[in-house]
């Protein structure tokens, strides 16, 4: 298994609540809403800018969360949303 974040996968863009305010989403995002700089391909348009949250720029794939493909990291991190 890869490492890296899968490209297209964006289930971190939408399974979480992100309380920080985003371009498009002054007051942040409910979590299992899909976030508004998500594109048509599942990336973020705001990679690399500095108007990303620091809680996206901080987020890290991590194989336990994110597992072999974008289905088990949305149940995952959708669990870790609703438990924690």
């Amino acid at each position: 298994m890869s490492d890296t974040c899968r490209a297209g996968c964006g289930a971190c863009c939408i399974a979480p609540s992100i309380s920080s305010p985003i371009p498009g989403m002054p007051h942040g995002k409910p979590a299992g809403v899909r976030c508004a700089q998500l594109d048509e391909q599942n990336l973020c348009r705001l990679f690399g800018d500095p108007r990303r949250p620091s809680v996206c720029e901080q987020f890290q794939f991590d194989a336990a969360v994110c597992g072999r493909q974008r289905e088990e990291a949305l149940v995952t991190l959708t669990w870790l949303e609703e438990h924690t």
